[in-house]
């Protein structure tokens, strides 16, 4: 295996097992009847993070993220299988155009972990062989469509020849300026950031957009923003996205911390979100009125650029609404 693909090494090293999981973070009998032994929404989590999560407790911000408890098996009015109702918006079948002159491209099925909140944990992805020349054509036939988003899954799950074959081929639509990948993989590897990956970003025309997401400052550290301060020398734009989650980040000092930091650290704070309401989701859930109190506390404490947008996404809607 060679030096850049050793971040997939450390990929195999995700902590996939009940039992490895409870013997780790050593929980008791009691508590281990809370965490579900098999779950719809498989259990998938990074070891660098796992070992972040403290010990003998339920109530890390880390462990409820990542961790599948009994309250997901709790039925909740209007949480649901598609809460974005994404499949109406399909131009192709991994090709999403819900906002005019952007289209989210779905690059693959593939995460490096599994949010226990993800909206599109139940997402009917395309199974096979990925082939992106549908969506490619989509894109080509649509002259309004100025950025494409990379999603998934996680776009920086690809392997780095299938990253920039992709990233090559979008490049060829004279009427795409910007390309936006969201990930979350460097939270759990930071080592994906590689010298593979780095030279992907490099002499584009393409204006190089990453929007990294992270609930918690127990996810940030020193080895995530050196990784990143490559990105930045590359002139890469960083973009930061969060979601309003109950037990994890509802509170103003945590949200305070994980602003900071990440400004301190180059990463502009863009979008706060409202939970999508999916089903499985619900003990996330936050009332918006508590989301309006953060958020204006924050205001009276952090310059402008470090507070970011509180937002939900409505189905059918062309744009995100401002909360």
């Amino acid at each position: 295996m060679s030096s850049s693909d050793s971040w997939l090494k450390i990929r195999r090293q995700n902590i996939t097992d009940w039992h490895a999981l409870c013997a780790l973070l050593e929980l008791t009998s009691t508590q281990r009847k809370r965490v579900l032994e098999k779950s719809r929404f498989p259990l998938n989590l990074p070891l660098r993070l796992a070992k972040k999560i403290a010990k003998k407790s339920l109530r890390d911000p880390l462990l409820r993220q990542f961790v599948p408890l009994v309250e997901e098996e709790r039925e909740a009015e209007g949480f649901v299988r598609d809460p974005l109702e994404e499949a109406r918006f399909l131009q192709a079948p991994k090709l999403l155009s819900k906002y005019r002159s952007r289209m989210l491209l779905l690059a693959t099925p593939l995460c490096a972990m599994h949010c226990r909140y993800c909206f599109r944990r139940h997402f009917p992805y395309e199974k096979g062989r990925i082939s992106y020349q549908k969506e490619l054509d989509a894109l080509a036939r649509d002259p309004l469509a100025r950025e494409v988003v990379l999603s998934g899954g996680d776009p920086l799950s690809l392997s780095n020849r299938a990253l920039e074959q992709l990233v090559i081929q979008i490049e060829k639509i004279e009427h795409v300026e910007r390309l936006r990948l969201h990930t979350r993989l460097p939270i759990g590897i930071p080592e994906r950031i590689d010298d593979g990956l780095l030279s992907i970003f490099e002499k584009r025309r393409l204006k190089m957009i990453l929007v990294l997401h992270a609930n918690h400052p127990k996810e940030l550290d020193e080895d995530l923003f050196e990784a990143l301060l490559k990105l930045r020398r590359k002139g890469v734009l960083l973009l930061h996205q969060a979601v309003l989650l109950k037990g994890v980040n509802d509170d103003f000092q945590t949200l305070k911390e994980l602003f900071e930091s990440l400004i301190n650290g180059g990463v502009i704070p863009y979008y706060l979100h409202q939970l999508d309401p999916v089903e499985g989701a619900s003990h996330f859930y936050v009332r918006e009125k508590r989301g309006k109190a953060l958020i204006s506390r924050l205001l009276a404490h952090l310059p402008g650029y470090a507070v970011p947008r509180y937002v939900k996404e409505l189905a059918g809607k062309s744009h995100k609404s401002l909360i």
